[in-house]
């Protein structure tokens, strides 16, 4: 195997991307000047010094000079505590901010659960969520599983309903004093199929607006 096969290989692991458009890449690098390519190396290379993890969320985000450990989101002393919205991955939680059809907390899954598959909680952040949750505690009155709608969302979001469902219950008080948590998933507003990640902020709008 050549370089232009290595390369191509490496952009064949980006999500979306097929082997056709993979080599489309690495022709289109070739034909640029070496500072272009040196100046995409360079970026590539700091992406993981300036990038952090919130510890919280899970969410990409540009370190900053204090280095917290936490992104400006779960910081944020004016969104709603009382929601959660458990999405996918980063580009989910990007596009419904955008949106600013919701001012609550987030929390990144790291991927949807296979049909399939064996080792489940390998594959996503189920026990993360699970200590988030009993972590937040009374402060919080609602989960929303924001998940694409497609086979593999529907999936991931009965598997996730399952796993919450006995903390949910340990946590929902036995008084009618107070509500207890409610887990909601998005509802009419999304065709199936649809990626989270390319909807539209009126889609994302309805979505929310009639979540069940």
């Amino acid at each position: 195997m050549d370089i232009i096969d290595k390369l191509s290989e490496i952009f064949k692991e980006f999500p979306g991307i097929g082997e056709r458009q993979a080599k489309r890449f690495v022709y289109f690098l070739m034909s640029r000047n070496g500072s272009y390519v040196e100046n995409l190396s360079s970026l590539i290379l700091n992406l993981k010094k300036e990038v952090t993890q919130c510890k919280e969320c899970f969410r990409f985000f540009i370190i900053n000079k204090e280095k917290d450990q936490t992104c400006n989101i779960c910081m944020n002393v004016n969104i709603d505590t009382s929601t959660l919205m458990v999405v996918e991955k980063d580009s989910d939680l990007e596009s419904v901010k955008k949106s600013r059809v919701y001012n609550g907390k987030y929390f990144i899954l790291g991927g949807l659960v296979p049909i399939i598959e064996k080792n489940t909680k390998k594959r996503i952040r189920i026990e993360e969520l699970k200590e988030r949750i009993k972590k937040e505690g009374e402060n919080l009155r609602e989960i929303i599983l924001a998940f694409s709608l497609n086979p593999q969302g529907d999936h991931t979001d009965s598997y996730v309903r399952e796993q919450l469902n006995e903390i949910v219950e340990k946590l929902n008080p036995s008084t009618k004093l107070r509500a207890g948590i409610k887990i909601s998933s998005l509802g009419k507003g999304l065709s199936t199929g649809t990626e989270l990640e390319y909807s539209d902020n009126d889609t994302l709008k309805n979505a929310l607006k009639n979540r069940q």
